[in-house]
């Protein structure tokens, strides 16, 4: 191909960046809609691969202390990032807090039950509670502390059913599989199949954060060029309208 037929293609959009990269992005499941959503704007404008690792992020944070490769991790609380600085595996410099959410309480949409507050959760008439693990999950982990703060935990946890991540608990409510839920607002509003009951205010429940690093192993210049537009203005826009709002208002 000669010189100038490269360059013509090249202004025509028909090559790619000679310097096209693969990142490697692990994280919570409750990003991926709205992820999956900034990757296609990013591709396009960056020539750059985005690729995704979607998973609770006790898992994901599991995953790169046992040597998974990612070039960049997010998520959904603080403590799982914890865990991965302490064991070496991120690059400290790079570590911020990128986006915050609430809890909301779900029902199926096709439920009768209408203006929900917390202590219905402890009645009889509810027999299951879909919660992402809350032992491990943050989901979970931020729900049961939330019901802890209550008072109302010891009288729900019989009634628990712990999912493997918060996508699980929002699609066994979705399903009719659990009379409540409680999961991220933007989860809820994902799916026609469910609808929200009770939204727990920001002042009220737990601080929900979203951190983001780069992994201390990636280096990659591609991987830097991703986590600053994350922070872009045209990505946070995506982040809004998805529900989640930033961090730093």
């Amino acid at each position: 191909m000669t010189t100038l037929r490269l360059l013509a293609l090249t202004l025509l959009g028909l090559v790619l960046p000679l310097r096209a990269d693969t990142v490697t992005v692990f994280a919570a499941a409750s990003l991926s809609d709205v992820l999956k959503e900034i990757e296609s704007t990013y591709e396009a404008k960056s020539g750059d691969k985005i690729s995704f690792n979607f998973e609770g992020s006790n898992v994901l944070a599991r995953q790169i202390e046992q040597g998974a490769p990612a070039d960049l991790f997010l998520s959904a609380d603080e403590a799982q990032m914890d865990n991965v600085a302490k064991a070496g595996l991120i690059d400290p410099a790079t570590r911020k807090d990128l986006l915050v959410n609430q809890l909301v309480i779900i029902a199926p949409a096709d439920s009768p039950l209408t203006g929900v507050i917390p202590p219905d959760l402890a009645k009889p008439s509810v027999k299951r509670i879909a919660l992402a693990d809350p032992k491990a999950v943050p989901a979970g982990v931020y729900a049961k502390a939330y019901l802890t703060k209550l008072s109302l935990w010891s009288q729900v946890q019989a009634k628990v059913v712990p999912t493997q991540n918060v996508r699980a608990a929002l699609a066994a409510v979705a399903s009719g599989n659990a009379d409540l839920g409680m999961v991220y607002q933007t989860d809820a509003e994902v799916s026609k199949q469910v609808k929200v009951v009770y939204a727990v205010p920001l002042g009220d429940g737990p601080r929900i954060t979203y951190p983001v690093a780069m992994v201390k192993t990636s280096g990659k210049e591609a991987a830097k060029k991703f986590l600053a537009y994350l922070e872009s203005p045209e990505a946070l826009a995506v982040f809004k309208k998805h529900g989640f709002l930033p961090s730093t208002p």
